[in-house]
């Protein structure tokens, strides 16, 4: 029982201290994305382009905290007032709704898959857990800005930026940071080119929390 302990940290810990120094070359999300379609040689199976987060558009860290995380600079990988909101949502509607964190979504995405399950979940808060311990928020939320997926074969701020603005994403204004924020949670589903009504709406609500959003020092 030690030895399956140890290399049970050994299989998690070490790579999230690899990842805090190294950047992440890929996901399991890309390759189950690229298994989705029919392997096909021209969906992404690396990451092509690493924007450091002083090289992000402030605009965009902004919209990105006001839309999936404003607490995210406060807590220390969970939110717990809008996980007991979501708990007792999901109990007493027909709604299901979540609570994930900056976080757990970035523990998600690099180390984990997708679909529902409790195993998945547990495995997903001992690696916020991790990730919050080992590396800093602004590596938090630079590893989350640059593996997040963003549509169909997008992943990554700058990946996107270019998709949807033809521009860097050092260089997204206001309204294009919201609106790239506002599909976050659906993003192959929602458009950013062709926004539903509410995620037009979704825009609007991100830009107006955007302004209250205070950055501590990014490097």
């Amino acid at each position: 029982m030690f030895d399956l302990l140890l290399c049970f940290l050994a299989f998690t810990v070490v790579p999230v201290l690899l990842y805090n120094v190294f950047d992440p070359p890929t996901t399991a999300l890309m390759w189950i994305r690229w298994t989705e379609q029919d392997r096909s040689s021209d969906f992404p199976r690396a990451f092509q382009h690493w924007t450091r987060l002083d090289e992000v558009s402030p605009h965009l860290i902004r919209a990105v905290i006001a839309s999936e995380d404003q607490k995210f600079f406060h807590h220390r990988g969970f939110d717990w007032q809008a996980i007991e909101a979501a708990v007792k949502t999901n109990l007493t509607t027909d709604r299901r709704v979540g609570a994930s964190t900056i976080s757990m979504q970035t523990a998600r995405n690099v180390f984990l898959w997708q679909k529902r399950n409790w195993l998945r979940k547990g495995l997903e808060a001992y690696f916020t857990v991790l990730i919050e311990a080992l590396w800093s928020k602004q590596r938090i939320l630079e590893v989350y800005l640059n593996v997040i997926e963003w549509g169909d074969g997008i992943f990554g701020c700058e990946a996107a930026a270019r998709a949807y603005f033809n521009r860097s994403a050092q260089n997204l204004s206001p309204v294009e940071a919201a609106a790239l924020a506002a599909v976050l949670p659906n993003p192959r589903a929602w458009s950013v080119v062709h926004p539903q009504d509410f995620v037009e709406d979704r825009q609007a609500r991100i830009l107006d929390v955007m302004s209250k959003v205070n950055l501590p020092r990014l490097k």
